[in-house]
């Protein structure tokens, strides 16, 4: 079956780092485009950034340009996150899915688990 197992969450300060990944298993990786999503509590789930594996085109959300970077490891199916610079407003349950190449939730078929991202300030 599909799966998706997103980890490399924590507790880290303001302008700290961390590096998310989500490996994949069940399914065609190139066949789908890995997304990062998040969602704070009290708020709607927001897309942060996503890859196109097969043509390595990425996209980010305005929040997040400049800070964080997506990339993959096709031999491994494995998609991660570098988060450098976090920011308190970065605080939010972390999912990785397996959809459509857009930064909206509604066009992923699969989802992870979610790893938690806290940052104090």
């Amino acid at each position: 079956d599909v799966q998706l197992q997103a980890s490399g969450g924590g507790l880290v300060q303001a302008g700290g780092s961390l590096r998310l990944s989500c490996i994949t298993s069940g399914f065609t990786f190139d066949d789908y485009a890995i997304g990062w999503f998040r969602q704070a509590p009290g708020k709607e789930r927001e897309g942060v950034s996503c890859i196109n594996s097969r043509d390595d085109i990425t996209a980010y959300a305005d929040s997040v340009k400049g800070r964080f970077t997506i990339s993959s490891d096709n031999a491994k199916n494995t998609v991660y996150l570098q988060m450098n610079s976090l920011k308190p407003e970065d605080t939010a349950v972390y999912y990785c899915a397996a959809g459509d190449f857009l930064l909206h939730a509604w066009g992923y078929d699969y989802w992870g688990q979610g790893t938690l991202v806290t940052v104090s300030s």
